[in-house]
């Protein structure tokens, strides 16, 4: 278990040796032939080389194709396996939009098949219908995600309801597949639901045949604590994230080459939730042994684990910053940003947009440690970066377009380039407005914090008056959201409660100001007494700003 690759010299042999029996025989042995590529595939992919699992895995569809169309009741049903696995491959490096053709017509077949044999074949019908789902994600077609993923869990009850030994996993498996893809467009909240079921349904498997299920259930856990973080209930999530660190501790102490991999991914997601609850000094342990886990993993296979050793910098530097400790957060941000910077140059389609995250995510540190002026380059590498890739697939890549405009903007202002920080506060509010008016769960959130950032830069050129309107959306923004969530957005309302309190004072309404300020420090004062690690310092600067509002000789210059 986990001797990945240790499992690529038999594969390649076993595709070898089917070689050549076809090439003597191929009416006895292209099937043979094509189901060795697809595990040689599996394999290659593994140990990270993506690249070159793309082709025995496009050999198997083409074998399968041709098998097929002389005998379609035979094989038609490993056609439609093959273009599943191939979707997945062409994902794998970058070739999204690539990747939905074979994962639809993969559904396609297998609905036809059904049709005809529902007890053999509902069930692939439901996988096929997952991986379409995970396909429409991948390209920014998140909405449209949900229907097949919606009925791949109703496949599947309907399955383990008749048969709750053989189905009950796969049950699992598919909610956690749509509470991803329900939390992705916005509707946060009812993720939670299948998540927990999820959960559930896992640990009652675990508690039957732990060996079999304690993986899937550490991997539920795993997924419930990010959930349960989104909708603000940050104390739950710490203690599933801790329960799925201590279950793959476990794991990788019995097999080490199976699991490390897993234990590294949930000591990034305990890091996370601990900084969440204002424990930003613990966080740093869980996190720089992450760290550790993926460099040695990266060792001895980086192809496989480079990229998660990248992702895990990027997340210690974010955490170091958290603590203060912002000049060693330089060095694990710039060795991320090398890292992708290597992958995307190999592979561009699969590593462009985590080196556009990267270079982000360095501008910030370096912001922070005050070389301002050499934060401005990674920040407009990222913006230029986020732009290429969302003229080709806007769906997917607008967003993130959005939040490096954002990044730029702060970045010019710090160096005292404020009038032209406005155009990029200006085209990510923008951007943000138009995603936010096709998908308002989704992108709300997003396009109040643009406003925010744009009534910050609209004041600091004085233009003042303007700064009201947007500071005034976004505080009308996070109220109906505060409503609705409180735990997740209260936060976010006392702070463009605060804005906008600043901002009527600089245009002499200091009467105004004084009702939302004293909201900030009252939602503040509330949220410090539970999180005080986490609030306090921003309790204590929202009390400053009422301070001075209500003092006579405050200064609005």
């Amino acid at each position: 278990m986990g001797r990945r690759a240790e499992a690529l010299a038999p594969a390649t042999e076993a595709a070898d040796l089917y070689r050549r029996l076809a090439e003597a025989a191929p009416d006895a042995y292209l099937p043979n032939l094509a189901l060795s590529l697809t595990n040689q595939a599996k394999s290659l992919s593994e140990v990270g080389r993506r690249a070159e699992a793309l082709a025995p895995a496009t050999e198997a569809v083409d074998l399968y194709r041709r098998l097929a169309e002389v005998a379609p009741d035979a094989y038609l049903p490993d056609l439609a396996g093959s273009l599943n696995n191939q979707a997945a491959f062409l994902s794998g490096v970058g070739r999204r939009a690539e990747a939905l053709a074979p994962a639809t017509e993969a559904v396609d077949i297998r609905r036809r098949l059904a049709e005809v044999a529902p007890d053999a074949y509902l069930p692939d019908l439901a996988g096929s219908l997952n991986n379409l789902a995970v396909r429409l994600s991948a390209v920014g077609r998140r909405a449209e995600a949900l229907a097949p993923a919606t009925e791949a869990v109703d496949l599947y009850r309907r399955l383990a309801e008749a048969a709750p030994d053989a189905y009950l996993p796969d049950l699992a498996g598919s909610l956690n597949n749509l509470a991803v893809r329900l939390s992705e467009v916005g509707r946060r909240a009812e993720a939670l639901a299948p998540a927990t079921e999820a959960v559930d349904i896992r640990r009652r498997l675990a508690e039957a045949a732990p060996d079999a299920y304690l993986p899937d259930l550490a991997g539920s856990l795993n997924d419930l604590a990010l959930f349960l973080s989104e909708v603000g209930r940050r104390a739950e999530a710490l203690t599933t994230a801790t329960e799925a660190v201590d279950l793959y501790r476990r794991l990788a102490e019995a097999a080490p080459d199976a699991y490390l991999p897993n234990l590294a991914l949930s000591l990034g997601n305990q890091a996370k939730s601990l900084s969440e609850v204002g424990r930003r000094a613990e966080a740093l342990a869980p996190a720089t042994e992450a760290v550790g886990l993926y460099r040695r993993l990266a060792e001895v296979a980086p192809d496989a684990y480079l990229p998660d050793l990248a992702g895990s910098l990027n997340n210690q530097a974010a955490f170091l910053s958290g603590v203060g400790r912002r000049v060693e957060a330089l060095a694990p941000a710039t060795e991320a940003v090398d890292l992708y910077r290597r992958l995307a140059e190999a592979a561009p389609d699969a590593y462009l947009p985590n080196l556009a995250m990267s270079l982000n995510n360095l501008a910030n540190v370096l912001s922070e440690v005050g070389r301002r002026a050499e934060a401005l380059a990674p920040a407009t590498e990222a913006v230029d970066l986020y732009r290429r890739l969302a003229e080709v697939a806007p769906d997917a890549y607008l967003p993130d377009l959005a939040m490096s405009l954002n990044t730029l903007a702060n970045r010019l202002s710090e160096v005292g380039r404020r009038a032209e920080a406005l155009a990029p506060a200006t085209e990510a509010v923008t951007i943000r407005r138009r995603l936010a008016e096709a998908a308002p769960d989704a992108y709300l959130p997003d396009l109040a914090m643009s406003l925010n950032n744009l009534a910050i830069r609209l004041s600091e050129v004085g233009r003042r008056a303007e700064a009201l309107a947007p500071a005034t959306e976004a505080v009308t923004i996070r109220r109906r959201l505060a409503e609705a969530a409180p735990d997740a957005y209260l936060p976010d309302l006392a702070l463009s409660l605060n804005n906008l309190a600043i901002r009527l004072s600089e245009v002499g309404r200091r009467a105004e100001a004084l009702a939302p300020a004293t909201e900030a420090v009252q939602i503040f004062t509330q949220l410090a007494e539970e999180f005080p690690d986490r609030f306090s310092s921003s309790r204590d600067t929202a009390a400053e700003t009422l301070r001075r509002l209500s003092s006579p000789e405050v200064d609005d210059e």
